[in-house]
């Protein structure tokens, strides 16, 4: 019964070649995936590769201090997050600090101006009807996405109609005074309730006293437009400052690279009322770039109500104005009812600015507002110093774990620095392979969880070590103690590294922003040195096993059976009949 069971371990320990070539193939097909998709070192998150990073304070009108809470905060930093990343701007952190602050860290890179100029706008997105409108001044020639639009733009719910420009300086005359006011009278009588009379007319059931306080809104309305001075920075941050939404207001927009202000009448449709807006390229007509916009149930009868009202008015008051932040985005015309429930802006968009719009329709509007409270550029020479001295501690963390095995283990630290570097390796192509994959980012913290993997992975290998020479103290020979020592250390690695796991697994869900890569780059690597021990060092030891070096237990191998304070080997004896005559006590 012996010799089978031998056999069969032989047979076991006799193929661990199949294990080295599996991770050997799995480490060329992952370095040749890391080549040919062009991304052959790892993603820098904003303290490396430097970025900007944006404090915003939450405020409220007096009284409503109480809107401040844990629910809006995260709502807003929801919403913030999706309008980064609506850009294409990877590795964005948005999270809270304290009550009612949010700090956004927007790393350097492709469309980082844009992301930062969007996020700094963070007011509520409205729907507002044009009153009246007048050219202010010029503008920059490159004005922001985020602030321009075309001067042609148009509203459609398919494309059905073929309207001309109505927002051009040109096809907008200058309003008077008597213009004005009619438009603000006119639209305060449009909001009074109506009674309908017996032949479906309706009239406006206003109080005297309503249109006295009308009539002061509208001569506090006119002086605001004629003082309102749209090329100066000051003043259109100050436009429209504290209006609510059911009331008038003026505002300033970027049109056709010309300043123009406007006169705006109540808030039709809230932003919370879009439900998806998308940049599409028309390639079946000459319309180019355009906004589709798709609207909640309640939302699209209220878009409605106001195209259908607006389609009525002659030009400027058919249109209505897309209004972010106090600042008209886009005026749109509209010459019919849209009530489908969804609509298309076109005109004269590049792909940025419509990708822009549409990205500040679906997530422009917050539950509250925000001040911003300071921006700090981070310098890829500060991160990159940081990481310098990172490296540091890292190399000096390996360079103190090999000094110790090579005094301690000798011969068997080949196989333990061997097993480090194949893991190093593994992780580094990895990790420039979920750059591109899913957003993953190298920070500090992240370098930090590496550093602590080495730890983690050597800390395996002392484990198989131990188990390997506990048998070889027993009196057993080099090639069986391999093998009835690795059930054992298997055992506990597993145990150990489920708990590194765990931990590593809790800390991300908990918590936020780069403690996230730290936790990461923990449970990465913990994964990985169960496939290094597994893979690579328990079959590397099985064939160093075979050889004359460390099977003779040479006193440089780490195994030599004399220092470990061997017992006698243990041997296995045949049973032989008993023979005829005395036997010597001492021989039985």
């Amino acid at each position: 019964m012996a010799a089978p069971k031998r056999g069969r371990n032989a047979s076991a320990q006799s193929k661990p070649g199949r294990s080295l070539a599996l991770i050997l193939i799995a480490m060329v097909a992952l370095t040749g995936g890391m080549f040919l998709s062009g991304h052959t070192t790892p993603r820098l998150g904003i303290d490396l590769a430097g970025g900007t990073s944006i404090t915003l304070r939450a405020e409220t009108e007096p009284g409503q201090e109480s809107a401040i809470n844990k629910t809006n905060m995260d709502t807003a930093v929801e919403i913030m997050n999706r309008r980064v990343n609506g850009l294409g701007v990877s590795e964005a952190e948005v999270q809270t600090q304290g009550d009612a602050n949010i700090i956004v860290n927007i790393p350097k890179g492709t469309n980082s101006k844009e992301a930062q100029d969007q996020v700094g706008t963070t007011a509520k997105l409205y729907f507002r009807p044009v009153l009246t409108t007048e050219v202010s001044g010029p503008a920059p020639a490159s004005p922001s996405p985020s602030a321009s639009s075309s001067a042609s733009d148009k509203a459609t719910d398919g494309s059905k109609e073929e309207a001309t420009s109505s927002g051009s300086p040109s096809a907008t005359p200058s309003p008077t005074s008597s213009t004005q006011g009619r438009a603000v009278t006119d639209a305060l009588k449009a909001d009074a309730t109506p009674s309908t009379s017996p032949s479906g007319s309706t009239s406006p059931s206003a109080s005297p006293s309503a249109s006295g306080g009308a009539d002061d809104a509208t001569s506090k309305l006119q002086a605001e437009y004629a003082a309102l001075d749209c090329t100066k920075p000051t003043v259109r941050a100050e436009a429209g400052k504290g209006a609510k939404p059911t009331d008038p207001t003026v505002a300033c927009g970027n049109s056709s690279g010309q300043w123009q202000k406007y006169i705006l009448g109540p808030a039709a449709v809230d932003g919370t009322d879009v439900d998806k807006a998308q940049a599409v390229f028309q390639t079946t007509t000459a319309a180019g770039w355009t906004v589709t916009m798709d609207f909640t149930g309640k939302g699209t009868k209220k878009f409605a109500d106001i195209t259908g009202r607006l389609a009525q008015n002659q030009p400027p008051q058919n249109q209505f104005a897309i209004v972010l932040d106090g600042e008209v985005v886009s005026d749109p015309r509209v010459s019919q009812a849209l009530t489908t429930g969804n609509a298309e802006i076109s005109g004269s968009f590049t792909q940025e600015e419509a990708q822009g719009l549409a990205n500040m329709l679906s997530y422009g509007a917050l539950p509250l507002s925000f001040k911003e409270d300071s921006v700090t550029t981070v310098t890829a020479a500060l991160g990159g110093e940081q990481l310098h001295a990172g490296l540091i501690a890292g190399a000096i963390g390996l360079a103190l774990v090999v000094l110790y095995l090579l005094v301690y283990y000798r011969g068997l630290s080949f196989i333990a620095v061997a097993s480090l570097l194949v893991s190093a390796a593994l992780t580094y192509v990895i990790m420039s392979l979920l750059g591109p994959a899913i957003g993953f980012a190298l920070n500090l913290p992240a370098v930090c969880g590496a550093i602590v993997a080495i730890g983690i992975t050597a800390d395996s290998f002392i484990v198989y070590f131990e188990r390997v020479r506990d048998e070889i103290r027993e009196g057993r020979t080099l090639r069986p103690a391999v093998e009835r020592a690795w059930p054992r250390a298997r055992r506990t690695i597993l145990v150990s590294d489920f708990v590194s796991f765990l931990a590593a697994a809790v800390l991300f869900i908990v918590t936020v922003g780069k403690v996230q890569g730290f936790a990461f780059t923990l449970g990465l690597t913990t994964l990985l040195d169960v496939v290094v021990v597994f893979l690579f060092t328990k079959p590397l030891l099985t064939l160093m096993a075979r050889r004359k070096f460390f099977a003779s237990g040479h006193k440089w191998s780490g195994l030599d059976p004399k220092a470990l304070g061997a017992k006698p080997p243990l041997r296995r004896t045949r049973r032989t009949a008993p023979t005829a005559g005395p036997v010597d006590p001492k021989e039985a």
